[in-house]
């Protein structure tokens, strides 16, 4: 059975874009999974696309133009409304213990998940919901 919530990708390296958005498609039978390079970009893809329905965004930290941190300031600006219906999970490589933290403080963050992270990291989060 297909998850109903849509889902965005916010990742700059392709590589990423691709393992993630295959996990989502073999694992959940997501379809379609958007993508954006950049915060900026989904930023840009969010405030084009509002609806009602939930979105799961999953939102890496370090990318150019516009950062993980960055995108979560600008989402913090957003009208309650838009930001009802929507959850974010970061995905990170980073090792850094002071960013992990921030991540894990920040208010619009369900969860934290390392780099790469496993099929079913998304089953049990999004299945056994």
């Amino acid at each position: 059975m297909p998850y109903r919530s849509q889902f965005i990708i916010i990742e700059d390296n392709l590589i990423d874009q691709f393992v993630t958005k295959k996990l989502l498609k073999k694992g959940l039978d997501i379809n379609p999974i958007y993508i954006a390079n950049n915060g900026k970009e989904g930023m840009n893809w969010l405030l084009k696309n509002q609806n009602q329905n939930p979105l799961i965004i999953l939102l890496d930290i370090q990318m150019p133009i516009m950062n993980g941190f960055e995108f979560l300031e600008e989402f913090d600006k957003l009208p309650e409304n838009i930001k009802e219906n929507i959850e974010i999970f970061v995905l990170s490589s980073t090792l850094d213990i002071d960013e992990i933290k921030k991540v894990k403080e920040n208010k619009y963050v369900s969860e934290f998940w390392s780099k790469p992270f496993r099929l079913e990291i998304l089953q049990n989060a999004f299945l056994h919901a």
